[in-house]
C-alpha cells in the first residue's frame, strides 16, 4: 500500500504558522509501533517553537523551545497526538 495522506493543514495563528502532516503506512516506521508518519511544526520568525514528528529510526519524539530540546513522545492514539500537539501550540503562545 502506498503512504495515504490523512492530514495536510496550515494555518497561521497570531503570527504563528501551524502545520500539521500525516501519513498513514502499511506498515510502521522503524522505532516505532503504529502506522503513522507525522510532522507537525509550531514555529514564528522560521524558528520553530514546538514540533513533534517521527522520523524513521528514531521513533515518536517532540522537539520545543528555541533550542529545540529533543524528548521521546509517547504515542497512544492519533487523536491523542492531535490534542497534545494543539496543547503545546496554545502554551506557546500565551
Amino acid at each position: 500500500m502506498k503512504a495515504l495522506l490523512v492530514i495536510r493543514e496550515k494555518e497561521v495563528r497570531e503570527g504563528f504558522v501551524v502545520e500539521r502532516v500525516v501519513w498513514q503506512l502499511s506498515t510502521p516506521l522503524p522505532g516505532c509501533v503504529h502506522p503513522f508518519k507525522y510532522r507537525l511544526y509550531c514555529g514564528r520568525g522560521g524558528k520553530t517553537v514546538v514540533r513533534y514528528d517521527n522520523e524513521s529510526g528514531k521513533g515518536d519524539h517532540r522537539h520545543a523551545g528555541h533550542r529545540e530540546h529533543e524528548a521521546p513522545y509517547a504515542f497512544t492514539s492519533l487523536e491523542s497526538l492531535m490534542a497534545d500537539f494543539e496543547m503545546d501550540v496554545r502554551k506557546a503562545m500565551e
